[in-house]
């Protein structure tokens, strides 16, 4: 009997020590395991024009291996095509309708008008996080700025040649090294940034500004194309288009070199495509330089990656140019997230088709680090992450304000419809209906034509479900409190 009872306690007394020996590599293990970091480069005005996109014609090498080493979506969308209330969408998760901020003057800045509103560095600097915005993040460097531990300002524009700079001109092509212009400034700081905060967790966005106009890029990368190479698109409008869903690019003509008023030259539209792709070329370098330096300090294994863009462009289409519109080539967005390489069940060179909003960043990056999140309009993309081809969304939303008139437009991934209400009272005074079947180029509006009736009325259903008819003016002040 005592030797039974002994024999109890020595094995009571085993088991006990295993558990607390298990729980202790367990407790081990958790404390181990470092931090999930976030490194977004947030690119200006790049549509998908680029090697991993099949347009072989672009040299884009290190963007094309960041899409290898993760997920690249083909359906994402921008929620407006400007730069400053894209750019308060993406750090805040709601869409511009919910704030009620459309514009890139102070009307549209996000601190100004909604102080309450939990912004993306704000939720990872209250949780410990080392926040930092290097280049162009939000459009109005003053916006947010507190919510940022390092904060770089975005650069103006340099020339190398001093006449080009008394002008303004559209594009130039340096003999310089890449630190001349500010997209390699900006690499430089990520990279020295990096350096500092590798001991860190950090949120990290690195504000390249190229392919943003002036397209100006060292001389080598200009050498990489051959301006013969390009045609010139098509200047054709599509057939019977609201008379607002263009514009008359004032952007672009505030540039040297370019006609005030009627369309660019053959010979000039060769050029400022060439210009266009120099410049993504170049940008492209300084996305490899940091991405070296992520892995030469041994932070990949847990850093997850996104590159994206604040919206879409037009080269020459429709004998237009820049964004600001409505139409798919310039809501439609490049989206690539490659997850930490520690990362379980990490997709590689996987393509999703799943419908995506840059909406959807900010939930997606705080459920990685796991954050308890505000009240967001967009939903995280990690499934779509671990995998790639499940159902997502049924349908994206972007919006385009003319003064008294708001363009509200969904798309399914091959069709588009787009209403142009009047912004006050919701009433509607125009429709398109546009097939993007196989070309984001728009040839005609079909809506209205009795072949696409039932496939109008669907696409009619979401966009209200989306933007009711009985709501309020789409500029009533908005205060929005989702802490």
């Amino acid at each position: 009997m005592a030797n039974y009872k002994t024999l109890t306690i020595l094995l009571a007394f085993l088991l006990s020590a295993c558990s607390a020996q298990k729980a202790e590599q367990t407790v081990s293990q958790t404390k181990n395991k470092e931090p999930l970091n976030v490194l977004i480069f947030l690119v200006d005005d790049l549509r998908s024009d680029l090697g991993t996109y099949g347009h072989n014609h672009v040299l884009s090498p290190n963007i094309d291996k960041l899409a290898n080493e993760g997920v690249k979506f083909t359906h994402a969308y921008a929620q407006q095509a400007i730069c400053g209330p894209s750019r308060v969408s993406i750090m805040t998760g709601l869409r511009p309708e919910t704030t009620g901020l459309y514009t890139i003057d102070k009307n549209g800045r996000l601190r100004p008008n909604q102080p309450n509103v939990v912004s993306m560095p704000e939720l990872f600097k209250n949780n410990g996080y080392k926040t930092v915005s290097i280049g162009k993040v939000y459009h109005s460097v003053t916006d947010d700025q507190d919510n940022w531990s390092t904060h770089i300002k975005k650069l103006d524009n340099f020339y190398a040649d001093p006449d080009n700079a008394k002008t303004k001109f559209a594009y130039e092509a340096g003999d310089v090294e890449d630190d001349f212009y500010k997209d390699g400034k900006v690499a430089t700081d990520a990279i020295k940034t990096l350096q500092q905060l590798k001991d860190d967790k950090f949120l990290m966005f690195v504000g390249l500004s190229k392919p943003h106009l002036p397209f100006n890029a060292p001389k080598k990368y200009w050498e990489l194309y051959d301006r013969e190479q390009f045609t010139v698109p098509s200047r054709k409008k599509p057939d019977d288009m609201y008379r607002l869903a263009l514009t008359k690019w004032g952007e672009l003509r505030m540039y040297g070199g370019i006609p005030k008023e009627g369309d660019t030259s053959d010979e000039l539209t060769k050029t400022l495509i060439h210009a266009y792709y120099a410049s993504v070329s170049y940008m492209d370098a300084q996305v490899g330089r940091v991405m070296q330096a992520l892995d030469e300090m041994d932070l990949r294994d847990n850093t997850l990656v996104i590159l994206m863009s604040d919206h879409g462009y037009k080269l020459g289409e429709y004998g237009a140019w820049n964004k600001h519109t409505n139409m798919e080539l310039d809501t439609k967005v490049p989206l690539i997230i490659s997850r930490e390489l520690s990362h379980e069940n990490r997709k590689a060179g996987v393509t999703s088709n799943a419908l995506v909003e840059n909406v959807d960043i900010f939930p997606s990056v705080a459920q990685a680090a796991g954050l308890e999140m505000p009240k967001v309009d967009g939903q995280s993309l990690l499934p779509l992450l671990d995998n790639p081809d499940m159902q997502f969304k049924e349908a994206a939303y972007s919006l385009f304000n003319r003064g008294k008139i708001m363009g509200v437009t969904v798309t399914n991934g091959q069709w588009r419809y787009t209403e142009w209400r009047n912004a006050a009272t919701q009433e509607i005074k125009a429709t398109e209906l546009y097939d993007h079947t196989t070309s984001d180029v728009a040839t005609a509006n079909m809506s209205g034509r009795p072949q696409y009736h039932e496939l109008e009325q669907h696409l009619k259903a979401l966009l209200h479900n989306k933007f009711p008819l009985n709501a309020p003016s789409f500029y009533e002040k908005r205060h929005v409190n989702n802490h």
